[in-house]
């Protein structure tokens, strides 16, 4: 793989992020930044955090097959790579069901939007697919660079890093609540895992694979469940958190930290830093 995405990464939707604060991030020391929210194909805000930075990678989380088509993404793609080489991560998924009424053949759509990146270029080591599944994993591990798997558990990481093999690129999300009021930091990651993913048909099997029940999943989740998709507590604490990930057999490790009303997150960010001992 020709990026280097570093132990750590922050993950923030695409209206939460800016040129001021991707240059703050990598101040921090942390690798990479993920833009969430399906952005879209013209790419144009990964190329202008790359512009305002010198190091760090930027990376797509991710862009999503049904609502931007590969000959769309491709040229922007590489459009990006000249200008900012060993920089620029491209991550696509199918997204699920509830999204689109043409969600049918969700699987055969991968494999056809892969081939066609093949078709236009783009190299298999300069993109990684949202997988959860042991089906999509597999493809991660053949088609691309590895796998970008969201609202996950260490325990996921493990089985996915099995399931991968080594070689194969392993970068999983985890939100963050910097709260040791164990209430107030569900009260604030809940609605982050309720809407939508605890309505949504791909996370909700996920997590039956992992062994939490419908009653877990049901009514805004459990508070077991919201503990183990949000890590929250002191900064030493969720740091630990999340290198359960990296023990477990992840590569890199990329938190959402979660703020009240979506509040900027640079103090939250710089005491987690300092917390991973980065920087």
């Amino acid at each position: 793989m020709s990026v280097s995405l570093g132990r750590y990464g922050v993950w923030r939707h695409a209206t939460g992020l800016s040129p001021d604060l991707a240059r703050h991030i990598e101040s921090l020391g942390f690798g990479t930044v993920w833009i969430g929210g399906s952005p879209p194909g013209d790419l144009r805000l990964a190329e202008e955090l790359l512009d305002a930075t010198g190091n760090l990678v930027v990376a797509t989380g991710i862009v999503n097959m049904w609502s931007t088509p590969a000959d769309e993404v491709a040229p922007s793609y590489h459009r990006i790579a000249q200008r900012h080489p060993d920089r620029f991560l491209l991550g696509v998924g199918v997204g699920h069901p509830e999204a689109t009424s043409d969600y049918t053949r969700p699987y055969a759509t991968v494999v056809e939007y892969l081939d066609r990146l093949d078709a236009l270029d783009v190299p298999v080591d300069g993109r990684a697919l949202a997988a959860l599944g042991p089906k999509v994993l597999d493809l991660s591990r053949e088609r691309s660079a590895g796998a970008h798997p969201y609202l996950t558990t260490p325990d996921h990481t493990r089985s996915a890093r099995e399931r991968l093999g080594g070689g194969a690129l392993l970068a999983p999300e985890h939100k963050v609540v910097l709260d040791t009021d164990p209430q107030a930091a569900r009260a604030l990651g809940r609605p982050a895992v309720q809407k939508p993913y605890l309505g949504l048909t791909n996370y909700r099997n996920n997590l039956a694979r992992l062994g939490w029940s419908s009653t877990d999943m049901d009514d805004g989740g459990s508070d077991a469940l919201i503990d183990a998709l949000v890590a929250h507590g002191t900064p030493e604490r969720v740091a630990t958190r999340l290198d359960e990930h990296l023990g477990a057999g992840a590569d890199h490790v990329c938190a959402q930290v979660i703020t009240e009303g979506m509040a900027a997150p640079e103090e939250d960010l710089r005491r987690l830093a300092s917390a991973l001992g980065i920087g």
